[in-house]
């Protein structure tokens, strides 16, 4: 069983730059300021009178701040001005640039310090927040180990927000008394709001996947409780009216391993993947979680029995792949 979920990728910030600057585990950030700080005053010795470059020496500092430490950038920004005196004063008194270019150089090394303060700053913030959401990630989707119910089982995950890690889309596999149970689901909307109501569900799924006997029951355990998530969230005045989970619920019955039960609560179709092709489950008709008060009076849809043979892989995914545009 393999399980899908939003396509999109968040960036590493500093902990991608810092691999790209080592080499054996020693970080090379001050090679390229270095470089350009010899390279500036070889230059300058090497041209005419008329192509003075040495004033360009202001912007090693500036380099220094983009991709070294404050303290490396620090020491950049004091060996730009003494280099540029020590050049300068190398030359005949009518080729030398000067007082103005010497004080630029030095604002020019507080400028870049500060501005290097700044980004480690909001790298070490943007960590700390990649740490947090990390955090709420493993405990709305608890690791699987392998094998997990008697399931050969894979997932991706990966949140549409590029500046985030968790996002509304939520899977599990739940052991039980009556067999395994698999979920995967998507909470309409983001942010926050979402990651809580998946969490709702996740927590009923897990105790309700492991009791009950039917399949139907626990969709209708989960529907109580997104029912119950949408209200305390209306008497917080939180925007909830409208909230609402598409989701897929699987059951491998222990007096049948070679069939499936399935209800399929507004969701994306599960795909069968075997070795003569890929065929679609069929369709579900129960209406996604929230919307429990349109439900017929004939009650909750039945569940499904798919047989499943050996060889055979099913394909769950969300509608961040099937939306995808590349």
């Amino acid at each position: 069983m393999r399980a899908v979920s939003d396509v999109g990728a968040g960036p590493q910030g500093e902990a991608r730059r810092a691999q790209l600057l080592r080499v054996r585990g020693r970080s090379v950030a001050w090679v390229p300021p270095l470089l350009l700080l010899v390279g500036i005053v070889l230059v300058d010795f090497k041209t005419s009178s008329d192509f003075r470059i040495l004033s360009w020496i202001v912007l090693v500092p500036g380099i220094a701040a983009a991709i070294c430490g404050v303290w490396g950038t620090a020491v950049f920004a004091v060996l730009a001005p003494a280099t540029y005196v020590a050049a300068d004063a190398v030359l005949p008194h009518e080729y030398q640039a000067g007082l103005p270019d010497l004080v630029l150089a030095g604002i020019g090394g507080v400028l870049a310090t500060l501005a290097c303060v700044v980004r480690v700053r909001s790298e070490q913030r943007m960590l700390h927040m990649q740490d947090v959401t990390e955090t709420v990630r493993r405990t709305v989707l608890r690791p699987l180990p392998a094998g997990w119910g008697g399931l050969d089982h894979a997932a991706v995950y990966l949140a549409a927000d590029t500046e985030a890690r968790v996002g509304g889309d939520f899977y599990d596999i739940q052991t039980g008394l009556h067999g395994t149970r698999v979920i995967l689901g998507d909470v309409q909307g983001k942010g926050l709001g979402a990651v809580e109501a998946a969490a709702a569900l996740l927590g009923t799924f897990r105790e309700a996947a492991y009791h009950e006997v039917d399949l139907t029951t626990v969709a209708v355990r989960l529907e109580v409780r997104m029912q119950r998530h949408i209200r305390m969230g209306m008497a917080l005045g939180k925007e909830e009216g409208d909230r609402f989970a598409t989701a897929v619920l699987l059951g491998f019955p222990k007096e049948q391993r070679d069939a499936m039960d399935a209800v399929v609560l507004g969701h994306e179709t599960p795909l069968v993947v075997c070795p003569d092709g890929v065929r679609s489950l069929p369709p579900g008709h129960g209406l996604p979680l929230g919307y429990g008060g349109l439900v017929p009076a004939d009650g909750p849809p039945p569940v499904l029995r798919v047989p499943l043979a050996p060889g055979e892989t099913l394909l769950l995914t969300t509608d961040g792949v099937t939306e995808a545009r590349d």
